[in-house]
């Protein structure tokens, strides 16, 4: 198959790396000191098992990406808006979209800037994957799994395409039946760690270690549960709890990629987490007191 990336950092690089190696014809969109270290030396790909290297196409532009079955969109939610018009016109041009960004409204949001609900498949990563220098891609968790709609409207002979190309490269990969709830699922974990870890600018296990940090952690995850629950997801009865449970397991050292961003200065996704968990918990009535603080203190300048 023919792979456009649209955001080639952590996630993007990696899935193009593995399906460049698997044989698949891999077109890379990058700019700056990364494109040129691509076009001269294709990606570094880099496990806790192995590190390799493999060839596939930079592209500068959406005319050097030319014709591809599907384009994988990897950017950082804040910068959805900026590369929708390249995936309306491959859309438009027969390339199914594939979504793999954090937050749950990806799909909703690319629908509204013109990509034609058929050639939509709705999709999630579970990954923990940057870019550490230009070309060279680091995976740093022993997951890779990828989860795709498995009621989207660009087929079932193309969503089994998509998942064989990916279980192909060696990623756990499947057709969810209830994608909203699995989009849903992720949320909650990666909304909540981002909330405390951001606000109290510490590790997850300075956050657990805190006073009162355990009470935070269960505030932040339960909320946006309810919210899930009020828009009409199906979550199980137990799922806060195996939220919980999970966050208690990570690593004491570990910070989420909202944390580094604001560490950084620069673009994070609070919008898409914190921001989207305010606004959907007022739109159905919920309180959402800890995002909404969440969302006041992070987004003050």
């Amino acid at each position: 198959m023919r792979f456009a990336i649209i955001g080639a950092g952590g996630v993007g690089g990696y899935y193009g790396g593995i399906l460049a190696r698997a044989g698949h014809d891999v077109r890379v969109l990058a700019r700056g000191e990364h494109l040129r270290a691509v076009a001269a030396d294709g990606l570094r790909i880099e496990t806790p098992d192995e590190t390799f290297d493999t060839a596939v196409t930079a592209a500068a532009d959406r005319e050097a990406l030319g014709a591809v079955d599907v384009a994988i969109v990897a950017v950082k939610a804040f910068a959805l808006d900026e590369v929708a018009p390249i995936l309306v016109d491959l859309a438009r041009a027969g390339s199914v979209v594939l979504p793999l960004l954090n937050g749950v409204d990806a799909g909703e949001r690319l629908a509204a800037a013109g990509v034609p609900p058929g050639r939509l498949l709705t999709g999630l990563t579970y990954i923990s994957a940057r870019r550490v220098a230009p070309g060279h891609i680091r995976r740093a968790s022993p997951f890779h799994r990828v989860l795709v709609d498995a009621q989207a409207p660009v087929g079932a002979a193309r969503v089994r395409d998509v998942v064989q190309a990916f279980a192909g490269a060696g990623c756990e990969a499947a057709a969810a039946e209830d994608i909203q709830l699995e989009l849903w699922r992720k949320f909650i974990f990666i909304a909540a760690l981002a909330a405390a870890c951001g606000l109290a600018r510490a590790t997850i296990g300075g956050v657990r270690d805190a006073r009162l940090g355990a009470d935070l952690l269960d505030r932040a995850v339960a909320e946006v549960a309810a919210v899930a629950r009020a828009r009409g997801v199906g979550l199980p009865a137990d799922e806060e709890q195996r939220v919980r449970a999970h966050i208690d397991r990570l690593p004491a050292a570990m910070e989420p990629s909202f944390l580094v961003d604001v560490r950084a200065g620069g673009p994070n996704e609070l919008d898409a987490l914190s921001g989207a968990v305010s606004r959907f918990g007022r739109a159905a009535g919920v309180a959402t007191p800890v995002h909404d603080t969440a969302v006041a203190a992070l987004s003050a300048v």
